[in-house]
């Protein structure tokens, strides 16, 4: 698989309009990172050597919903953690959660499975997703995720994503132990 070297700027080419969105955003917020281009992943486990290259492991995220598409839930987990829906539902107190379809992902968040990120809450300018962080992800020190494309990822300060990034989109993560 192609890795690029860790670049610590936005890239210099024409990129998707939620990637350039989340480097101007960054920037914006003085969020420093780093980053590399890879080949298109779309598993977790094709992620672990983005994960070894850049020094912090790339998180799971997931999008589920209510049965009546009314609540989403943008869930970021650590990569080799499974999720219990049931456990989860009784978290958010909900009746029960499935996984949002690629269609409702997609007007949620701009993104697909497969590609979903936390940086989709730049899409989502009407706050229809709560943003749900697994505490073991909330307690570390790097976060990695792609932004936006699953073509590059990036890593920078998980205290940053939860105190300055989230903040900003008008997104107040929620931190549970799952």
């Amino acid at each position: 698989m192609y890795i690029s070297e860790v670049m610590t700027t936005a890239p210099e080419d024409e990129r998707g309009a939620l990637e350039t969105r989340v480097y101007r955003e960054l920037e914006k917020l003085n969020i420093k990172y780093e980053r590399v281009d890879n080949d298109k992943v779309e598993t977790m486990e094709e992620c672990v050597e983005i994960s070894e290259k850049l020094g912090a492991e790339i998180r799971k995220t997931i999008v589920v919903c209510n049965r009546q598409k009314t609540e989403f839930y943008l869930v970021i987990l650590p990569a080799g953690k499974r999720f219990d829906s049931k456990l989860f539902a009784a978290m958010m107190r909900t009746a029960r959660v499935s996984f949002a379809s690629p269609e409702d992902m997609e007007k949620v968040i701009g993104l697909t499975p497969g590609e979903a990120s936390v940086m989709g809450v730049l899409n989502d300018t009407d706050g229809k997703v709560q943003v749900v962080i697994d505490k073991a992800v909330a307690d570390a020190e790097w976060f990695a995720c792609n932004p936006g494309a699953n073509t590059t990822h990036i890593r920078f300060k998980t205290r940053q994503l939860i105190n300055s990034f989230l903040p900003a989109e008008k997104h107040k993560p929620e931190i549970i132990m799952l």
